[in-house]
């Protein structure tokens, strides 16, 4: 069967069971996504012919009205004919190519008492271009595969850094925490993903949720250390204190843009990139003196004069409903939240529903 996109005319092959957006991906067509469980909703496009189905039911990123309207989720859909779709099809060659490429496990650091930091070599004879805020894909037996953001920005792009959360009887994690991987050869896929760095003027407001962080640093990192001027704020949301894996780097980047901003004139009017970083803690000891509760109600409660922010959050699907939601009553355009949505692979879910059903 065919996916043809209507807007560019360009066509692709899509097999019975695969998803249009796996099909779309693996014919290095990086049209939009985030979650790929259809949570999101960030992979919707209008169907402009033929019939599809969803093996797995009715994803619940996609309203009943916008199914009326003609409306799917390409992570989610199966084609039973050729198929027609129209949907925003990127055009930057940068963001357009996706390339499949060995890489080698060069440090495996452990950041807490469940995230690694992975570092990967690529070959010193391909180049890889992506944008601050881009994931890869590690390929997996099976054709399954997992994905992670880049920490790292594009001007450091020896080694990519990724951040790595225990997944108990994960086929990748459990083996990178309880094994020595060092050196390891894998297969990556990539740059994926349209949740990148925007320019502009107007301040911005991050929001991480866990290991959401990760392309939330490569985002700061690229603006800090390039030199833009920007004027940035992050809240991170974890449990509790000791999942703060990353407060000892994200304190560094404060005390670097501060002094960077002393040495041209100091206070407010100093120049380059200036960050405020406030951890928030949803389970604290009672002896934490910071926020307290989920991250996007902390935001909330803090942030006054949302509208004139530019919004990155990352994170569980959870909180990017919430921060879709009510900072979208409180007035920040749409158009002016961008996110990417963490969620388990499809398989991973699989595998925990049969655990928790066989424990219970």
């Amino acid at each position: 069967m065919r996916v043809r996109l209507s807007k560019s005319n360009v066509s692709f092959s899509v097999g019975p069971d695969q998803s249009l957006l796996d099909a779309a991906l693996g014919a290095s067509l990086n049209l939009p996504h985030s979650c790929k469980g259809g949570n999101c909703g960030s992979c919707r496009a209008r169907l402009l012919k033929g019939e599809i189905h969803y093996p797995n039911g009715q994803p619940l990123g996609l309203s009943e009205a916008e199914a009326a309207e003609g409306f799917v989720l390409l992570c989610q859909a199966c084609a039973r004919t050729d198929v027609s779709i129209e949907t925003f099809e990127i055009t930057t060659p940068e963001l357009a190519l996706i390339k499949r490429l060995p890489a080698r496990i060069e440090r495996a650091q452990r950041l807490s008492h469940d995230v690694m930091g992975l570092y990967l070599r690529l070959p010193a004879a391909e180049t890889f271009h992506f944008e601050a805020g881009q994931y890869i894909d590690i390929m997996l037996s099976g054709g399954r595969r997992r994905s992670f953001s880049i920490a790292s920005p594009p001007h450091d792009s020896r080694l990519l850094e990724l951040h790595v959360r225990r997944s108990p009887g994960g086929e990748f994690s459990a083996p990178l925490f309880d094994a020595d991987m060092h050196s390891a050869l894998l297969t990556v896929e990539g740059p994926l993903g349209q949740f990148v760095y925007r320019p502009g003027a107007a301040p911005m407001l991050l929001i991480g949720g866990g290991t959401g962080l990760a392309p939330l640093i490569g985002i700061l990192r690229h603006v800090i250390e390039t030199g833009i001027e920007r004027d940035m704020s992050i809240y991170w949301g974890v449990r509790s204190e000791r999942d703060l894996y990353a407060h000892a780097m994200l304190e560094e980047l404060v005390a670097r843009t501060a002094a960077r901003g002393r040495a041209h004139g100091g206070g407010a009017d100093g120049r380059g990139a200036r960050l405020r970083y406030v951890p928030v803690l949803s389970e604290p000891a009672p002896d934490w003196q910071g926020l307290r509760g989920f991250v996007h109600e902390a935001v909330l409660r803090n942030i006054d004069d949302l509208e004139q922010y530019d919004v990155y959050a990352a994170g569980p699907p959870a909180m990017i409903e919430a921060v879709r939601r009510e900072f979208g009553r409180r007035g920040v355009a749409p158009s002016r939240i961008f996110f990417d949505s963490f969620d388990y692979a499809p398989d991973t879910l699989e595998r925990q529903r049969r655990s928790a059903a066989t424990k219970s």
